[in-house]
């Protein structure tokens, strides 16, 4: 890999890390959310506490093939979540396909797709933060981060564009 290629990479994994961190903190905190509420109304924590229920879809159990029950109490944040942790660490395995692409046009579909996913990124990140499940400051760092990795795979993708350009 080229220089540029390395500095890419580095920046879309220390960026897949966050995301990952971001997700288990998003679960966690709508689980702690949750069990207040159920101890604020004298409601028992107990076995059905929404975080054992998180702990138990981390079990290797729940990786078998029936489908993982998770609680309606967390479906919308644990989805968007989701999508975002998809989004977020594709970022990074693309540019790495595109640095061990076989043909030319194969770099460039890859750094296409990489594109494409972090602007995806900076979609469910909004949407993330407009309802509710990130702070102001927690927003604005990822954000920043991941308009960053935006700028820098628009630029490789616009020097792609150029006649005579490969990889």
């Amino acid at each position: 890999m080229s220089e540029i290629s390395d500095a890419i990479q580095a920046k879309c994994l220390a960026f897949s890390d966050r995301i990952i961190k971001l997700n288990d903190y998003l679960l966690e905190q709508a689980s702690l959310k949750y069990d207040a509420g159920r101890q604020k109304y004298g409601m028992r924590k107990g076995k059905s506490s929404f975080s054992h229920q998180i702990s138990d879809l981390s079990q290797p159990s729940s990786f078998s093939h029936q489908p993982s029950r998770v609680p309606v109490h967390l479906q919308s944040v644990a989805a968007l979540a989701n999508q975002l942790l998809r989004s977020g660490t594709s970022i990074g395995a693309n540019n790495a396909e595109a640095s061990s692409a076989i043909s030319k046009a194969d770099f460039k579909s890859k750094s296409f797709i990489a594109l494409k996913e972090a602007r995806e990124s900076l979609y469910w990140l909004e949407l993330l933060h407009r309802n509710g499940y990130l702070t102001d400051a927690q927003f604005n760092s990822i954000y920043a981060d991941c308009e960053e990795l935006v700028k820098v795979l628009t630029h490789r993708c616009k020097k792609l564009d150029e006649p005579g350009d490969g990889k």
